[in-house]
């Protein structure tokens, strides 16, 4: 399952030694493990889910730009179907990928937050989704997926309506056995405050920092309640700043360990329902 050329790094987590290195090729099989893949798509966002039984989610698909690269990750990974995607919110750099990739693939389920955008990007997405004759499900605080038997995708937020595009951001937590993994989208310090007063449990044990680690998200507070051992963050050449200093020290202050697109290729974190093996592009 290693990526080709792959540098490898090893962490052990929830009481026990790492998982031992395996060289499997790429491809969609029953297997023990869940893989949680941060593909690089440069300065966007997109995480490809498989699981234990071969079921596939794809969350966002990066910017417009990528719609090419999107299409080859999905077959380097053997995938031809995607049982789940999820668009987290409007914006380009997460969904600009996701029309090519839903008019090439067999697509299961669409979930996207209540939101609209009068842009090319979204119609363009939306056009796809009627192409396949699917509908659109609402991506909302509460939900709870059907994915595979022994792997849990529940939705955080949004918990309520917001003006801003970000704050909708679909939220998942996805857990298999012991180990956890927070997925944000863009999700800022306002839906952060509202699924911490909302009483769910966000501990998870990998975060995907919220908006490419933007000093707009990842608050102490929410910070606080994931209590992350590893965190992604998506991110490539910027002029936005991206990751903020800000979210860098903090995330050093609470010792998680901190991997990056734009330095590391693709991410992936596997899990065998107890214990994480960890493989970076570079």
């Amino acid at each position: 399952m290693l990526l080709s050329g792959c540098g490898i790094s090893i962490e052990g987590t929830v009481g026990g030694e790492a998982l031992n290195n395996s060289s499997n090729s790429p491809g969609v099989t029953s297997t023990s493990e869940l893989r949680v893949i941060f593909l690089d798509v440069g300065q966007g966002a997109s995480q490809l889910i498989i699981s234990p039984s071969g079921k596939t989610m794809l969350i966002d698909a990066g910017n417009n730009s990528q719609e090419q690269a999107m299409i080859q990750y999905l077959h380097k990974y053997g995938v031809n179907r995607l049982d789940i995607v999820i668009g987290t919110h409007p914006d380009a750099d997460h969904i600009g990928g996701l029309d090519r990739v839903i008019r090439n693939m067999d697509i299961g389920e669409v979930y996207m937050p209540k939101v609209t955008s009068n842009t090319q990007t979204f119609k363009s997405v939306l056009e796809a989704i009627r192409s396949k004759g699917l509908k659109v499900k609402t991506a909302k605080a509460g939900l709870e997926l059907k994915f595979d038997d022994k792997v849990q995708v529940r939705m955080l937020a949004p918990v309520k309506p917001a003006e801003d595009n970000n704050n909708m951001s679909a939220v998942a937590k996805v857990t298999y056995g012991n180990t956890s993994y927070l997925l944000t989208g863009d999700a800022e310090r306002d839906s952060e405050k509202e699924m911490i007063a909302s009483g769910a449990n966000l501990q998870a044990d990998v975060l995907l920092v919220g908006h490419h680690g933007s000093k707009s998200s990842t608050s102490e507070r929410f910070l606080n309640a994931v209590n992350p051992k590893y965190t992604v963050i998506q991110v490539g050449e910027n002029s936005y700043g991206h990751p903020t200093k800000l979210i860098l020290d903090r995330l050093a202050k609470h010792h998680t360990k901190i991997y990056r697109n734009d330095r590391q290729g693709t991410v992936e974190i596997a899990s065998d329902g107890e214990k994480y093996k960890i493989t970076t592009e570079r």
